[in-house]
């Protein structure tokens, strides 16, 4: 199998193509050259994906397969797909599930509606979701039944750069007792991007096609599991100290940024945690245990040496010392 991931040196594109290269197939990657990584066993093609000029170099190559993890303007994934139309069999799209109309619904699935967006906006025009469907329109349109949307919630695992469970990670690292968002039992919903890179490459050697949202199913971990194997895997030197939601609330504590992976039950967007993915699980996905992406996060936090990459386009996630400390001091005086 020929493939070609647009993207390919951080977090998920990187996990498609070790995915690619480990199962023997040919990859090709194409990026601005900017990132610190590319595999030794990947043919890089350099170009920026906003300058359709640069596009040209795509135009000597075919593939049975492309996946593609754009976040940006619309038009820049459009202007890409009229290039390769003719060149890729399948074109899979890692969307996102914040394509969705806000606020989510429990279980909501593929057939819910979406947010407004068009497949010619430039950067400035859309919103992170807006980006993202405008980008769905236009590869669906040069693709047709030949486009694969894959719409991941929460995603995981090593070489994370957005911050969330590294943040957390290190947090236990350092000990002592920890502010845990209840409740305890909260369930989650969330991919490790090496399973999303698997489920990717499966679906599109089937020939697959239309949108899937990829995630676990909700409860495949909690709060407390995911914490408590947070707290194992950097050594046991945490104590969790749950605190309800209220209180949260009343100290002002963000979720999601501040605390990140969490979203109190009430939240407008909790069904973040909630979607329908049955028609993915049909299809073959199979998430791995959370602890074993949390220990094998922290493995890779622990080789870095160095702070973890944090995208430039996101904020850096978690909550202050002092902030914590204050949160834990109004939770022992509201059950005082």
């Amino acid at each position: 199998m020929r493939l070609l991931v647009l993207g390919g040196s951080s977090f998920v594109g990187r996990a498609v193509v070790e995915a690619g290269v480990a199962r023997g197939w040919s990859v090709t990657t194409f990026n601005r050259g900017r990132g610190a990584w590319a595999h030794p066993d990947a043919e890089r093609l350099v170009g920026d994906r906003e300058d359709p000029a640069s596009l040209a170099v795509l135009e000597a190559g075919e593939w049975d397969v492309a996946v593609d993890t754009w976040s940006g303007a619309p038009r820049a994934a459009r202007d890409g797909a009229a290039v390769l139309r003719d060149r890729v069999g399948t074109y899979t799209y890692i969307s996102s599930c914040s394509v969705y109309a806000p606020p989510p619904v429990m279980g909501l699935d593929e057939s819910a509606a979406t947010v407004a967006a068009s497949p010619d906006a430039g950067s400035d025009a859309e919103d992170y979701a807006g980006q993202k469907r405008g980008a769905e329109l236009a590869i669906a349109e040069a693709f047709g039944d030949r486009a694969l949307l894959l719409r991941p919630g929460l995603i995981l695992g090593p070489h994370e750069d957005v911050g969330r469970l590294p943040w957390w990670l290190l947090r236990l690292a350092r000990g002592g007792e920890v502010l845990a968002p209840g409740p305890a039992d909260l369930p989650l919903q969330l991919i490790d991007a090496r399973d999303l890179a698997a489920f990717a490459l499966d679906s599109a050697a089937a020939s697959r096609s239309g949108a899937y949202n990829v995630v676990s199913r909700r409860g495949h971990a909690t709060m407390r599991s995911l914490l408590e194997a947070g707290v194992e895997a950097t050594g046991g030197r945490a104590t969790l100290t749950w605190v309800a939601p209220e209180i949260l609330a009343e100290q002002g504590v963000e979720a999601w940024t501040e605390l990140p992976i969490w979203l109190p039950p009430d939240h407008e967007y909790a069904a973040l945690h909630g979607a329908d993915v049955e028609k993915a699980h049909a299809a073959g996905l199979r998430p791995r245990p959370a602890e074993d992406t949390v220990r094998d996060t922290w493995a890779w936090l622990s080789a870095l040496g160095a702070p973890p990459p944090q995208r430039p386009d996101i904020p850096p996630h978690g909550l202050s010392e002092e902030r914590e400390r204050a949160a834990l001091f109004a939770m022992r005086t509201a059950s005082s």
